[in-house]
């Protein structure tokens, strides 16, 4: 069973007078202990999409399934659901940490007993057991994070959405929070993430969904989307100067010399060769041209404005 499965979500809202079809037919899976990284510009569908998985709005057509059951007909559902949003919403800033946890805990169905238990675990796991009783609008912007991700998971949900967790993080903190969400999926939740950090990401999730007017349109791993677009060309760098021997060498084999640096646009059997022909030169770096997640996004949701 997945954790999440969406299919052919369609919703259609209605805007000075004109049908605005705002998601056409998404699909979407996600296993547990699993981060899908589900990206798109503002206005693609992206927010909507979210609401019909929270069960906030209903779909025209399609269907959501968490843990097998649908927000939309069984309210148990949503019992298998936690979500993080953007500015820590869901926290009261006058509760402090453990209070926080405790309320949070009992209304999603646990007892007070199991909530404080539960809570107090979690502020260990978070490094935040320190702070149990100071007001969380006192605590930094990191620690107020790093609760909102505790109050989340309280309850042992299944699936997790995750909106902008490192926004306005800085660089430590930041560090913290990939880490705790790298151990959230290692211990089985699974992670729906939407952020505009595309660096962030690339680096936390194993697949990609890019929606865009309403429709997916890529879908894979992330590490294969990469690879997709990815080019082939080699660039080294040695230490020392090129000869003329040297360079027809590392031409008659397929690779040239620019600004300083061989680059070299074929196979990695003929890399070798372009090897052999820079000994006995030092080669400092080999490095080979890889785009990124972010290079990829803006080409398909420019690609996909000009259909």
């Amino acid at each position: 069973m997945k954790a999440l499965e969406v299919e052919s979500l369609r919703k259609t809202y209605r805007s000075g007078g004109k049908l605005l079809e705002a998601v056409r037919s998404v699909s979407l899976t996600i296993a547990d202990g699993e981060v899908l990284a589900f990206l798109g510009p503002n206005g693609a569908g992206k927010t909507t999409t979210i609401k019909m998985i929270a069960g906030l709005i209903r779909p025209d057509a399609g269907r959501v399934r968490i843990a097998g059951l649908d927000p939309h007909q069984n309210p148990q559902a949503l019992r298998q659901l936690g979500a993080v949003l953007e500015g820590n919403r869901n926290l009261y800033w006058r509760l402090t940490p453990e209070e926080n946890l405790e309320y949070f805990g009992v209304l999603k169905g646990l007892s007070y007993q199991e909530a404080r238990l539960r809570g107090r675990a979690l502020l260990e796991q978070f490094d935040l057991l320190s702070k149990r009783r100071t007001i969380v609008q006192s605590l930094s912007r990191g620690m107020q994070q790093k609760l909102a991700l505790a109050v989340a998971l309280v309850h042992q949900p299944k699936l997790l959405l995750l909106d902008e967790p490192t926004l306005g993080l800085d660089v430590e903190a930041t560090q913290h929070v990939k880490a705790l969400v790298r151990a959230i999926a290692k211990a089985g939740c699974a992670i729906l993430l939407t952020t505009h950090q595309l660096d962030i990401a690339e680096k936390l999730s194993d697949r990609v969904a890019i929606i865009h007017k309403g429709e997916i349109i890529a879908s894979s791993s992330t590490r294969d989307l990469i690879q997709q677009f990815s080019g082939i060309a080699y660039t080294i760098e040695v230490e020392g100067e090129l000869d003329w021997v040297r360079i027809k060498a590392l031409q008659a084999v397929g690779a040239e010399l620019q600004a300083g640096r061989v680059v070299y646009l074929g196979s990695p059997v003929g890399l070798y060769q372009v090897l052999a022909a820079l000994k006995p030169l030092p080669i400092l770096q080999v490095k080979k041209d890889s785009a990124d997640l972010t290079e990829i996004f803006l080409k398909l949701v420019r690609d996909g404005s000009h259909d």
